[in-house]
């Protein structure tokens, strides 16, 4: 078992937040840094895999799976957040790409202040429809404010995409170190986006990693790095996923490689919480 691999397995829950069992909340310090690009093609490459994905567009206030995609939703989060649908109502199939999506609707700050009652409200809705799933993958919006924090506590794992630059450095920092505050450290996995190169994306990995442990006493883990690659912005402009438009580009591989990671650490943690009950 590798490092990073057992540093994702056994976190336990915190009193007070529940959590899905097969919830993967994928977030970033700031945007600009690919994460809702990365949320498609991670649950793009699970369903590849065969296994049964939703993906969640978390992104409160500037949902934008659906425009990436090229689809014009006729139900979103909007309906379950005014009390009209269920969360279950407003699932629907993303046929070329084998997976569900609940959309979120972009433009309404009113889902980016949600009162804490309404939020716990869909954070246990979205639990329930977990069990129908292999995976759900949960698109974080950007930041750190309340809404992000506590739509991860009830993700089992958190993948926190960044890249070189500074302030996605600087703001992924502070994502963990909240984090922390709150709790849910180990949870807590990194991604590096748009790496140059192998040794460029360890050395934005470390300098991450080195700020974590000396001010915060915390190692977490490197899942993957996706590389820079050109076919990204190809094929968002087309608003087609990368696995369909450009499967072996190099950016689709990686993405790939991580997938196989994060559903076998996935299916371990399900295995030792089994042998625990």
């Amino acid at each position: 078992m590798s490092d990073a691999t057992a540093k994702l397995q056994g976190t336990p829950k915190r009193t007070g937040f529940r959590q899905g069992k097969n919830i993967i909340a994928v977030a970033s310090g700031k945007g600009g840094v690919g994460k809702t690009w990365f949320s498609i093609t991670l649950s793009h490459a699970l369903a590849k895999a065969g296994k049964k994905v939703l993906l969640f567009d978390g992104d409160l206030g500037l949902a934008n799976i659906d425009v990436q995609l090229g689809l014009m939703p006729k139900r979103d989060l909007n309906d379950v957040i005014r009390g009209r649908l269920g969360l279950d109502k407003v699932i629907q199939p993303f046929k070329d790409g084998g997976f569900d999506i609940i959309a979120g609707r972009s433009g309404q700050a009113s889902l980016s202040a949600l009162p804490s009652q309404r939020l716990t409200m869909l954070r246990d809705q979205l639990i329930e429809v977990s069990e129908n799933y292999d995976v759900v993958i949960l698109d974080l919006g950007a930041g750190v404010d309340r809404t992000v924090r506590m739509l991860s506590a009830s993700a089992i794992r958190t993948l926190l995409v960044t890249t070189d630059e500074p302030t996605s450095l600087t703001d992924a920092y502070a994502f963990i170190k909240l984090g922390s505050a709150a709790g849910m450290s180990k949870n807590v996995g990194i991604v590096v986006n748009q790496a140059t190169s192998e040794s460029e994306g360890a050395k934005t990995y470390k300098t991450l990693l080195k700020a974590c442990e000396n001010f915060l006493r915390l190692t977490p883990p490197l899942i993957g790095m996706v590389r820079h690659d050109k076919k990204v912005k190809d094929t968002i402009r087309h608003q087609t996923p990368i696995l369909t438009r450009s499967p072996n580009s190099d950016a689709a591989e990686d993405v790939q490689n991580i997938a196989k990671m994060v559903y076998r650490d996935l299916s371990e943690s399900r295995k030792k919480t089994a042998r625990a009950s």
